[in-house]
């Protein structure tokens, strides 16, 4: 511990103590279902394939029949879509296109390059086995199978299993409503022109891409001006939509325009506690507003985004019934780099060679430069009170953006 500084690890045990899944279900089209949670089982209501098909564009035989050097009578033809209306007798072929029902009396299918055309007969040139070229009823699943377990992330994969499981909707869980709001009076909306001594509010966007990225739905509930009474009419904005979760940036530290922590405790917020061991970031506010978890993050952009990755993402994930994000990778120092201070240090940083897991950190690690923070694949981790590290020394990095995935 630095101080008074509450170390990472408990910060975020406290902060996600009694952080429950949510519960509340809702019925979802599978087109908009991409990235929700199931409810429930998903139970195959149909057999797939419903009916043995062909597998080949070719002639359904009997085994028995195609044998290499034979010749065989063509009495008809089956497409996809349609339904045999005649059998395969002995000596006799029906030609079949790729995903037809197999007509009855046929157990195999030859296919067209295996096969001589002679008018309304076709010779062998090579046997098939029983079953060949075919799938079977129920290969793919049966009617009544668990497809998808409750707690499963819908994507494009298990979205088309549900559609051939026969859904057209399915049961979901409520994502978790993250609000965030900037507080400033230096801050514009992004596009904006900035006036003298003002400058684009940029971490907002960042923080509402994050947590739907992580299963949310997000509001920007814009900026608020460093005044309590502008600071009230956003909180309740967020009560007022049903907010889980309100992440509030900058205003959380201990100055006389720092007055987001004291509106709301006065709205009657409990404060878990508001500083941390943690390098960016040492401002963080973490309460509860009624049903509201409220995580205050630091003002300055790059602290505010590693702390919303150190500890936002874990609390939505919760929430969101998805399994935590390991973003934690063993790597080796570059070059050498300076000991650490008395608190857990997010050093931003990226891979020089990703395959030996070579890492540098950027030249500056000053907490309100943004470039940086895009230009960088990983943080490395550095522990509190660290001692200088060796080109090849083992380390520790978090990882950043497409790297996570």
């Amino acid at each position: 511990m630095a101080g008074s500084l509450l170390p990472v690890d408990d910060a975020l045990s406290i902060l996600l103590n009694g952080a429950l899944p949510i519960t509340d279900r809702e019925s979802c089209d599978l087109v908009e279902a991409d990235g929700r949670v199931l409810a429930e089982d998903l139970i195959s209501r149909i057999t797939q394939p419903p009916f043995s098909a062909s597998a080949m564009d070719g002639y359904a035989v009997r085994s028995d029949d195609a044998t290499t050097g034979a010749t065989l009578l063509v009495i008809g033809t089956v497409a996809a879509g349609e339904t045999p209306e005649i059998s395969v007798a002995p000596g006799t072929a029906i030609r079949i296109f790729t995903g037809a029902p197999l007509p009855s009396g046929a157990d195999s299918v030859v296919i067209q390059e295996n096969t001589e055309v002679m008018g309304d007969r076709i010779r062998i040139m090579k046997s098939v086995t029983k079953n060949a070229n075919i799938r079977a009823a129920g290969q793919d699943f049966r009617q009544g199978q668990v497809l998808l377990a409750d707690g499963s992330r819908l994507e494009a994969r298990n979205l088309s299993l549900a559609a051939a499981g026969g859904y057209g909707s399915l049961p979901v869980y409520h994502r978790p409503k993250v609000a965030v709001l900037a507080t400033g009076d230096e801050l514009v909306r992004p596009g904006e022109t900035p006036g003298t001594g003002q400058i684009s509010a940029s971490a907002g966007i960042a923080l509402v891409s994050l947590a739907r990225a992580n299963g949310a739905e997000a509001r920007d509930l814009g900026i608020a001006a460093d005044e309590p009474s502008a600071i009230e009419a956003a909180v309740e904005d967020a009560r007022a939509w049903g907010a889980n979760v309100l992440i509030t940036i900058g205003g959380a530290s201990v100055g006389d325009r720092d007055l987001v922590g004291p509106t709301l405790q006065a709205m009657g917020m409990s404060l878990d506690f508001w500083k941390i061991a943690m390098r960016p970031g040492k401002p963080l506010m973490v309460g509860n507003l009624d049903a509201m978890k409220v995580l205050g993050l630091p003002g300055n952009p790059v602290s505010a985004y590693v702390c919303a990755l150190v500890f936002a993402e874990p609390l939505i994930r919760r929430l969101a019934r998805l399994a935590p994000r390991d973003r934690l990778m063993r790597a080796v120092a570059a070059e050498a780099i300076g000991p650490n201070g008395p608190r857990r240090h997010y050093m931003r940083a990226r891979f020089s060679d990703r395959g030996q897991g070579l890492v540098s950190p950027s030249a500056s690690q000053d907490s309100s430069l943004i470039a940086t923070l895009a230009d960088a694949d990983c943080l490395i981790v550095r522990p509190p009170g660290d001692g200088p590290l060796k080109p090849g020394d083992p380390l520790e990095v978090m990882l950043l953006g497409k790297a996570a995935s």
